[in-house]
């Protein structure tokens, strides 16, 4: 069987992520936040959509532009669920609420961008 590095060693990446993550957050929860923060998912996709040699340039504006949309649900999720951990609330209660606010937020967006056909 042949492995398809382009496909594969994006998922490699993500999962030393994860564990620095996990490392990180024994020695300086800031740090781990960072980690967990920085943008992994946006190069790792963009490199996965560069190389599909079949997708033109249309199709690869169309898919920046969908990642920066992307972002504002995200940041609306971040958001969320720092104001139920202030408050007191749970994990699952946390991430609960924060997928809540994404799925409105990008609902909206996309709602928007339709309407305005961007």
């Amino acid at each position: 069987m042949e492995i398809v590095w382009p496909r594969v060693l994006p998922v490699i990446i993500s999962i030393f992520v994860i564990i620095a993550v996990a490392v990180l957050r024994e020695y300086s929860k800031t740090f781990a936040a960072i980690a967990a923060t920085m943008p992994i998912n946006v190069p790792l996709a963009l490199w996965i959509a560069f190389s599909a040699g079949d997708v033109d340039q249309t199709a690869r504006i169309a898919f920046a532009q969908g990642l920066l949309l992307g972002i504002f649900p995200t940041v609306l999720f971040l958001i969320v669920a720092f104001l139920t951990v202030r408050s007191g609330w749970g994990l699952v209660p946390t991430i609960i609420a924060g997928y809540i606010a994404w799925g409105a937020a990008l609902l909206v967006l996309l709602g928007v961008r339709h309407y305005l056909s961007l």
